[in-house]
């Protein structure tokens, strides 16, 4: 979902083209997932539609008037068997999405909608008949309304039994057809960005924060959404995995991290910032608690795990969730790291200084795969080595610029590359989506940036889809006829050229 790329703005230009080795489709584990991505508030639209209830992302969206919002978005809700062709027509392996707790049960709680019900087994059939693996996300920041309004969402240990008692409804109804479970999208950054920096859902204007809660709300949600994804893991491994023989993971936003200088101080750096923005999630996964860093930096604002807890969350995901498209150079000195729009508070508990590597703008940012292949090979070597799904990645462009995005697909074909240098090397890494298989609403650029590798005409009711050349870039990759190599992307461009206009 990419929320806060745009900023960083201290720039160090980094080049991807001599990074890449060749390789094919081949060269990957026949098991291993190549997909692309959506959720459900930036593609399925028809926002109170057959029975669905407000989310908060409803409600903040529009705060302001007019039609800057996902209410009808890529109309996904009314088009799902055109674009499913269209991922069929890609050879797309797999298919990540989400599904809308308010759509499904409306209330948050209780009652389940037989139209949004419908809706979601009508979708995942289709893709299954088209031999397209459904990967579920829970939660991608659509929290019910009513929820957040009865006791402010996930800062309320009340989201934990709610949050299971949704799932348990997903796994029942849908567990048949789905094998992988990713429960909260982005984990880190949800809770950084999301609480305690203005930016909370479900309030117009989004709330403002105090000090003091900017310094325990950030943790107190993360804390709890460890506690929710758990407990939710717990059921399904008790309930439905026997018979369902899925699995179930927990996604991070993963920063490439790398020492700004070969100094001690910033090697130290770069050790903390990896402990708060990797070890605050994924250790409790693996040990049951925190990092010692963590602990010893913000004392009482950082929760305590019982030692019930602590049991239940340590193994409590069978595989990682990536979330990647920034990476940075660590510093311990003062530098330009401008952070004016994440957590303030949060990045100087880390004490460190994060410099771009790469151009960082709302529309642009290079490609740097070395940072991608950093944080597999920091996974593997820390955490126990366990599976990983690269759920997003992607690069922005002005919305609507062409159709040419010949810089979209250099950046797929590298971070692919990327992956496949992790894989070599020892990294249990299992799938890569591609964000976004069309254009979406997204949360920050709204309507004027995209990831798509399908151009969507907003202006058009009918929300026309084109393909751009990044699709065929990724057909022909997927399909065996580009095997990855110097001049690939400049052929096919030549082949594309007649359709280079919007």
């Amino acid at each position: 979902m990419k929320p806060f790329s745009q900023f960083f703005v201290f720039v160090v230009t980094v080049s991807a083209t001599s990074y890449i080795d060749a390789f094919t489709r081949n060269d990957f584990p026949n098991d291993f997932l190549f997909g692309a991505a959506t959720s459900a508030y930036q593609w399925e639209g028809a926002f109170d539609e057959d029975g669905k209830s407000p989310s908060v992302w409803d409600t903040t969206s529009h705060c302001d008037s007019g039609s800057n919002n996902g209410d009808i978005a890529c109309d996904g809700y009314h088009k799902y068997k055109e674009d499913v062709m269209l991922m069929a027509e890609m050879g797309l392996e797999s298919f990540r999405f989400s599904i809308s707790w308010s759509r499904l049960i409306p209330n948050g709680r209780g009652r389940i909608n037989p139209k949004g019900l419908l809706f979601y087994k009508n979708l995942i059939k289709e893709r299954r008949s088209h031999g397209i693996e459904p990967q579920v996300t829970l939660y991608h920041y659509d929290l019910p309304q009513s929820l957040e309004d009865e006791y402010g969402g996930w800062i309320n240990r009340k989201i934990i039994e709610d949050f299971t008692a949704f799932a348990d409804v997903c796994f029942r109804e849908f567990g048949e057809d789905v094998k992988l479970w990713t429960k909260i999208n982005e984990a880190t950054l949800f809770a950084i960005g999301s609480y305690g920096d203005g930016m909370r859902y479900g309030h117009c204007p989004p709330m403002n924060y105090s000090t003091a809660n900017v310094c325990t709300e950030t943790y107190i949600a993360g804390h709890n959404m460890l506690l929710a994804h758990s407990s939710a893991s717990n059921l399904y491994k008790l309930k439905y995995k026997t018979k369902q023989r899925g699995s179930v993971g927990l996604s991070i936003y993963a920063y490439g991290l790398s020492p700004y200088t070969d100094s001690k101080d910033d090697e130290t750096a770069t050790e903390r910032a990896e402990a708060f923005l990797f070890g605050w999630m994924l250790k409790p996964l693996v040990v049951g608690d925190y990092p010692d860093i963590m602990k010893r930096t913000l004392g009482s604002r950082l929760p305590v795990f019982s030692e019930e807890e602590s049991k239940q969350v340590k193994g409590s995901s069978d595989f990682v969730g990536v979330v990647h498209y920034n990476t940075f150079y660590v510093t311990n000195r003062p530098a330009p790291s401008l952070v004016t729009s994440i957590n303030k508070l949060f990045f100087a508990d880390i004490g460190a200084y994060l410099i771009a590597a790469g151009n960082a703008s709302l529309f642009e940012f290079d490609a740097v795969p070395w940072g991608l292949e950093g944080i597999l090979q920091h996974i593997k070597q820390s955490y126990n080595n366990p599976p990983i799904y690269i759920l997003e990645n992607g690069k922005p462009m002005k919305h609507g610029s062409t159709l040419q995005d010949t810089p979209r697909a250099e950046f797929i074909q590298a971070y692919i590359g990327a992956v496949h240098n992790a894989i070599t090397n020892g990294s249990d890494t299992r799938g890569y989506f591609v964000w976004s298989m069309i254009d979406l609403y997204e949360l920050i650029g709204r309507y004027m940036t995209s990831y798509g590798m399908y151009y969507v005409n907003f202006s058009d009711p009918g929300r026309k889809r084109s393909p751009k050349l990044s699709a065929s870039w990724y057909t022909g990759f997927l399909n065996g006829t580009i095997d990855v190599a110097s001049q690939d992307t400049i052929q096919l461009q030549r082949k594309c050229s007649g359709s280079s206009s919007l």
